[in-house]
């Protein structure tokens, strides 16, 4: 493998590409903009553009359960800051090897990339990742 597949830029779907929500948000708002995207998981960040977490559809069922208020209406007064849970879809670093991405794409739709700053860079998809491969194998001359 050479220098540049051992980086992860090039499997890399930067930020300009991603939508994401903001940590102020409304529990109202990212549901709206989840339900319009047809995501089930989206990266959060904060105002600086840095990443704070990733929160999935079962975040907010778990937050609609726990309050005991269904009415969209009422999810104007939570903003994510309340449901998120920073230990979930941890971010990796813009230098990390590939292999530290395999480990965490089993695990999850997509992975987080940061700078040294904590800023957001963007995601790798599980997908990529099994498209890199598939590529790979097929030009291989085991193939």
């Amino acid at each position: 493998m050479d220098k540049v597949e051992q980086s992860i830029v090039f499997l890399l779907t930067p930020k300009s590409k991603i939508v994401t929500l903001n940590e102020d948000n409304t529990i109202r708002q990212c549901l709206e903009k989840m339900k319009h995207y047809g995501y089930s998981a989206m990266p959060v960040l904060n105002h600086k553009g840095e990443y704070v977490a990733t929160v999935s559809e079962g975040d907010f069922l778990w937050h609609l359960l726990q309050k005991g208020e269904y009415n969209i209406e009422t999810q104007e007064d939570y903003t994510l800051k309340d449901i998120i849970r920073m230990t979930w879809n941890k971010p990796i670093h813009i230098y990390a090897k590939l292999e530290e991405v395999l480990t965490q794409v089993m695990d999850q739709n997509f992975v987080p990339v940061i700078d040294d700053r904590g800023m957001f860079m963007g995601i790798i998809t599980r997908k990529s990742v099994m498209q890199y491969y598939s590529k790979k194998y097929l030009e291989s001359p085991i193939a």
